[in-house]
Parts: C-alpha cells; sequence; structure tokens
C-alpha cells in the first residue's frame, strides 16, 4: 500500500503526488548520507583512534571491517523490512538505532565498546539506508524520479569528499576537546533534526499486502553473506590465513541452501525473504551483474592514496586533496545526468561508465608516464562518469520492479555495492599489493597503480556492456 499520493478530484483512478515530496526528499537523503559518510570519516581518523585507545592494528582495522560487514550483510533484510512494516517507520527506527550507535562509540574509552558501537552503527545504517531509495520510486511520478535519483546520487559524492575532509577537519579542531570522539558525536544533532522531520513529512508506504518476515531465509542469508564478506575485508589485511579461505569455501553450499529454500517457500505460497522469481524480472539479474562489475572502483581510493603517498612523495594532507577533482565530478555527475539521458535515454548509465574507463585508462598511462599533474583531468573525468552512471543503473535496476517490491529490490541493489566494494578491495587491492608490496620503489608503486587502474577499466567496460544491452 502506498499512502504517499491523494486522488486527483475528477480524475478516478489517477493520483496525485505528495505536495511535500522535496521537503521529505531532504530527509531521506540525510538517511542516505549518514551511511557512507561515517564510513570515509572513520578512515581518516583512525591513526589517531588507535593511538589514543592503545589499540593493535588487528583491533584498529576492526572499526572499519565490522562496519563494513554489518551494513553488507544487513541490507537485503532492511529492505525487506521497509516492505513489510512501513518504510517511515523503518526509516526513523533505524535512524534512531544509528544515533544510540553513534552515542556508543562517540563515548567509548576502550577498543572493544567501540568496535561493539561500529557494529550497531552497520546493522542500523542498513536498516535505515534501503528505505530512501524505496520511498523515492514510491513517491516520485516518473516525470521527476530522474531529478530525484540524481540528487540520491550526488548525496555519494558528498559523502565521500565530505567525509575524508569533515574528519580530518574535526580530528585538526578538537571541537570541545573531544578529539576523534566528535567524529560520531557530530551524528546526533543531524539525527535530531532529521527524525522529527521525518515524522512530519514521510508517508507511509509498503507491501500491498503483509506477510510475517522469512526469519529463517534472513538467518540463512545473514550466515552466508558473513561467510563471504568477512574473509573478503579481513583476508588481504591477516595474510589470507586458512580460516579465511575455509569462510570463502563455505559461503557457496550456504548461498545455494538459501536459494533453495527460498525458492520452496514463494513455492509453497509463502512470502520469503528474497522472492527468486523477482530476479526475472525484466533483466534485474543482468543490471544486478552490472553493479557487481560497476562498483570495482571501491578498488580506487585505496590505491590511489597509496600511490600519491608512496609514488609521488606527497603527504596525507596532499593525498587527500588530490582526489577533489573526482569528488567535483562525483557531485556534478548526478546533476547533469537527467539533461545528458534525454539525449542517451536508458543507455546513460553505459555512457557514464564508458567516461569511467576513458579516466582510469589516462590515470593508468599518465602514471606509467610518471606526469601527475595531469591526473585532475582523469579524476574528473572518473568522478563525472560515476556520477552519471550510479543514479542512471539505480533506476533500471528499481523501476521495473513493482512498488510492492521496492524496499527488496533496493536492498538487493545497495547489498550488491557493498558486495562488489569488498570482491574488488581485495582483488584489485590483492593486484596491486602483489605488484607494489610494502617496501617498493616509487616507480614499482606507480606501476602497480597504472595496472590496477586498468583492471578496473576492464571491469567498468564489462559493466557498462552488460547495461548497454536492451530488455526483450
Amino acid at each position: 500500500m502506498n499512502t504517499n499520493s491523494t486522488p486527483v478530484p475528477g480524475l478516478p483512478g489517477q493520483v496525485a503526488p505528495d505536495s511535500r515530496r522535496w521537503l521529505a526528499l531532504v530527509v531521506l537523503l540525510t538517511g542516505t548520507l549518514l551511511p557512507p559518510l561515517d564510513f570515509f570519516i572513520v578512515n581518516v581518523a583512525l591513526p589517531v583512534i588507535r593511538t589514543d585507545l592503545r589499540a593493535s592494528s588487528d583491533v584498529a582495522q576492526l572499526v572499519v571491517s565490522v562496519y563494513a560487514a554489518a551494513y553488507a550483510v544487513t541490507l537485503i533484510l532492511g529492505g525487506r523490512l521497509g516492505d513489510l512494516y512501513g518504510r517511515k517507520r523503518v526509516f526513523v527506527a533505524g535512524m534512531l538505532g544509528f544515533g544510540l550507535a553513534s552515542a556508543l562509540c562517540g563515548m567509548a574509552t576502550s577498543p572493544s565498546v567501540l568496535v561493539a558501537g561500529r557494529l550497531l552503527q552497520g546493522i542500523s545504517a542498513a536498516i535505515m539506508a534501503p528505505q530512501s531509495l524505496a520511498s523515492i520510486h514510491a513517491m516520485f511520478p516518473a516525470s521527476e524520479k530522474g531529478r530525484a535519483l540524481s540528487l540520491y546520487g550526488a548525496t555519494f559524492g558528498l559523502a565521500a569528499v565530505g567525509g575524508q575532509l569533515l574528519g580530518g577537519l574535526l580530528v585538526a579542531a578538537n571541537p570541545f576537546g573531544l578529539g576523534w570522539h566528535s567524529i560520531f558525536l557530530i551524528n546526533l544533532p543531524i539525527i535530531a533534526f532529521a527524525v522529527p522531520a521525518a515524522l512530519a513529512l514521510l508517508r507511509e508506504s509498503r507491501a500491498e499486502r503483509s506477510a510475517r518476515l522469512d526469519v529463517p531465509g534472513a538467518f540463512l542469508l545473514a550466515t552466508g553473506l558473513l561467510a563471504l564478506v568477512v574473509p573478503l575485508i579481513e583476508g588481504r589485511e591477516h595474510g589470507w590465513p586458512w580460516w579465511c579461505i575455509a569462510l570463502l569455501t563455505l559461503s557457496v553450499p550456504l548461498l545455494f541452501n538459501f536459494w533453495r529454500y527460498e525458492k520452496r517457500q514463494e513455492q509453497a505460497g509463502r512470502t520469503p525473504l528474497v522472492l527468486p522469481s523477482l530476479l526475472a524480472t525484466r533483466g534485474l539479474q543482468r543490471r544486478l551483474l552490472a553493479t557487481f562489475f560497476f562498483y570495482a572502483l571501491a578498488a580506487f581510493f585505496l590505491v590511489f592514496a597509496i600511490y600519491e603517498q608512496a609514488g609521488l612523495g606527497h603527504d596525507a594532507l596532499a593525498a587527500g586533496l588530490a582526489i577533489l577533482p573526482l569528488g567535483v565530478g562525483l557531485l556534478l555527475g548526478p546533476l547533469s545526468g537527467p539533461r545528458i539521458a534525454r539525449w542517451t535515454g536508458p543507455r546513460t548509465a553505459s555512457c557514464g561508465m564508458a567516461l569511467e574507463v576513458v579516466g582510469l585508462v589516462m590515470a593508468a598511462a599518465l602514471a606509467f608516464a610518471d606526469a601527475p599533474r595531469w591526473l585532475p583531468v582523469p579524476l574528473l573525468l572518473i568522478g563525472l562518469g560515476q556520477g552519471i552512471a550510479l543514479p542512471a543503473l539505480v533506476r533500471l535496476s528499481v523501476d521495473h520492479v513493482d512498488a510492492r517490491w521496492a524496499g527488496l529490490a533496493a536492498g538487493l541493489v545497495s547489498a550488491t555495492l557493498q558486495i562488489s566494494a569488498a570482491v574488488s578491495v581485495a582483488l584489485i587491492g590483492g593486484l596491486f599489493f602483489a605488484l607494489a608490496p610494502d617496501g617498493s620503489s616509487a616507480g614499482e608503486v606507480r606501476s602497480g597503480f597504472a595496472i590496477a587502474s586498468l583492471a578496473m577499466a576492464g571491469a567498468l567496460a564489462v559493466a557498462a556492456g552488460l547495461s548497454w544491452k536492451r530488455d526483450r
């Protein structure tokens, strides 16, 4: 049931869009901004956190990885909860949980408390985030959906750039003597504003028919995804120990058994966590596969930072500033996407990815030639392409799904992005470190960055090809 619209007088069967939808979008984008912002902001502050809490490198890494793993594993469940119990209700609950978890992180005095807070943050973020995309799908008419999704895509660029800069600024400024604690506590005034605004502006929407949550399916999926995601996040850092290989191997039968269980549930007339029949919806499988290859760019942020410092000899501040052209592109790309879509139509995502491929190949060529002064040009192209492609790819994946399953589709897209990020960092990051291990010369680091960039360009070319193909 979708209550975001009201009947049009004199036009039976037609509905008018919610007059407050653009104000409501601001609230929804706040929920979109916080999860990636808290990922990037912690990366910058991690050295200070480790020193202050006297944490080992393994524990410090957990501050990042436990959040990423919990977020990836819970996203599909989060989207499904919104479909079943109401997207507004679940959005507010997720935001309140995120606020409580942020307060726990901000008041942490030991590594174990901080890791526990980050775990709760990741779960709450995954409950909150899919509701934004599903609500946009339910709230906006087709004529406005492109503009709304463009702003949704621009939010990711703002989070990536803003997280890096805000984290450094807060740690350096040390407001009220809070130090690194402020990077978590800053979420509290944002949430204090956003929750009442959500209650006032958002209207409830959910699946037309109520159903019970598929608890066994949720458990099977969480177990299988944990077995897949945790070793991908932790494996490279620990040198791929036996337990990582064992978990990766175990993830295959676990996910296969989950799929078989879901098919049996649907055949029996029940409502499973993930509907197998949904993946047959007008090429959704192909689009999710395109989404998987598309987010290979997640590894770029890791290898670029090392390239700037170990390959070019820049300090951490200069390395952070160097990626700003990519951030500018990430902001401008989504805003120009609707105009570009008038010319490219359903192939907008492929065109954006083509820009990324060109930018990555240029970056590789400049690294091989040791000509870094021209790097802002390919970085801007990469950001523009990413900003154009992401909203278009999301719309291709969600628009053709029945509105009652919008939350599930949003969760599938978001989970695919997160799993792709983990896989790409593991594989492409692993390739980079194999070519440029610790102690390598600047030339080896530059070559490693160039080859890693070409690998990402290859993955994006595959994604562009998958997105280019029209539905039959």
